[in-house]
């Protein structure tokens, strides 16, 4: 007699089976930018002393760390910036120049940032542009430079601007949400992009742009002040202090899922935030 068919599934097609469905959550988490909560926190157990019990001693402080990649002295921090929300700025009832809202700036110190960068990355273009572009916050090449989007990323976004929409660069204004970069190129954190915000809307009211394209979620969600989810908000129109806002992917984006749907989403989206620049 024939034995019975094994009922129990086949450990590898299931083991398979949990990889694929792993993939496809970290892919969607990627997108949507939360990858950084898949990093669990380091959590270390009570200190003990040599005879095995709990040390209830108060923990020694930390030295702090280096501040500045090249070993310089580090820049004072007020204690109280890294809480600002908004500051009062001398162009709050008038257009500033880009100039002006440079100066203000100084060399700032408004939060932890300044501990750790080579260069205030500012802004850089045309400052009577049409087409105004703003990301998250400066890389390594743009934080030596002092320029923002010039490395990889500012590559593909410069292709994307002269031969997708045929202008050159120069023609447009770029800048960041915050104008330092993060250590390690992790997202700027609330107290950070509150101590840089009245720069950010500095450089908007200077410059008068007709659209604004943001360039992923961070800085989509900073104008539009709610959550968003770049990968289905991005091509659709929005609008910040009363300017047309386009969202789209950002390029450091582009270059990690460099497929032909992407490239062609965000060639749309940059040329109907020009086409209705020059409107």
């Amino acid at each position: 007699m024939a034995s019975a068919p094994d009922s129990d599934p086949d450990p590898r097609r299931e083991a398979h089976a949990l990889v694929a469905s792993a993939r496809a959550l970290l892919q969607e988490l990627v997108e949507e930018g939360v990858t950084d909560s898949l990093t669990p926190p380091t959590t270390a157990g009570p200190s003990r002393d040599a005879s095995g019990r709990v040390d209830t001693r108060p923990p020694t402080p930390r030295s702090a760390p280096p501040s500045r990649p090249d070993g310089g002295a580090a820049p004072a921090v007020s204690p109280t910036a890294s809480a600002m929300d908004r500051e009062a700025v001398p162009w709050a009832d008038r257009r500033p120049t880009l100039e002006e809202v440079r100066s203000h700036l100084g060399e700032c110190v408004r939060c932890d940032l300044a501990r750790g960068r080579h260069s205030i990355v500012f802004g850089d273009g045309n400052p009577d542009a049409d087409l105004m572009f703003v990301g998250e916050a400066p890389g390594e090449q743009e934080d030596l430079r002092g320029l923002p989007f010039v490395g990889r990323a500012g590559e593909l976004l410069t292709q994307m601007i002269e031969k997708g929409i045929g202008i050159p660069r120069s023609q447009v204004y770029i800048c960041n949400i915050v104008k330092c970069r993060p250590p390690r190129n992790r997202n700027p954190l609330p107290p950070e992009v509150s101590a840089c915000r009245p720069f950010l809307d500095g450089q908007i009211r200077a410059v008068a742009p007709r659209v604004i394209v943001t360039l992923g979620k961070p800085a989509a969600g900073l104008l539009l002040g709610r959550e968003v989810a770049i990968t289905r908000l991005r091509g659709t129109w929005q609008e910040y202090q009363g300017i047309p806002l386009m969202p789209t992917l950002h390029p450091a984006y582009v270059l990690r899922q460099y497929t032909p749907e992407n490239r062609r989403a965000v060639w749309q989206d940059l040329k109907a935030a020009w086409e209705r620049s020059r409107a």
